[in-house]
């Protein structure tokens, strides 16, 4: 899985696909394992009766990995991606920055 090519579309610019794998992709990969694993721990928390505040907490970490690797992904995409487009054609940039802001 990590020797996978990530494919990354960008829906402004129909007529492009870029085949993109950046460094980071591999931590996001990890921390999105880990927030899996503590999810699937959750679930077996619930169905064995564990306290709500046990619960809840561990929601609560699950919660704050999957944000961080949210926020590693788009500044990344930020760092590699909108940088070389800003070169390339700066108004494309500027509308693709504006779209990924819905996801911060």
């Amino acid at each position: 899985m990590y020797g996978q090519v990530f494919r990354l579309t960008y829906p402004l610019w129909e007529d492009r696909l870029l085949f993109m794998k950046h460094a980071s992709h591999k931590d996001v990969v990890n921390r999105l394992r880990r927030a899996d694993g503590h999810l699937k721990k959750i679930i077996d928390m619930m169905e064995n009766e564990r306290p709500c505040l046990d619960v809840a907490q561990q929601l609560y970490a699950v919660e704050k990995a999957v944000a961080s690797a949210k926020r590693l992904l788009i500044h990344d995409h930020i760092d590699h991606c909108l940088d070389r487009s800003v070169q390339e054609d700066g108004h494309q940039a500027v509308s693709e920055f504006k779209e990924l802001t819905k996801y911060l």
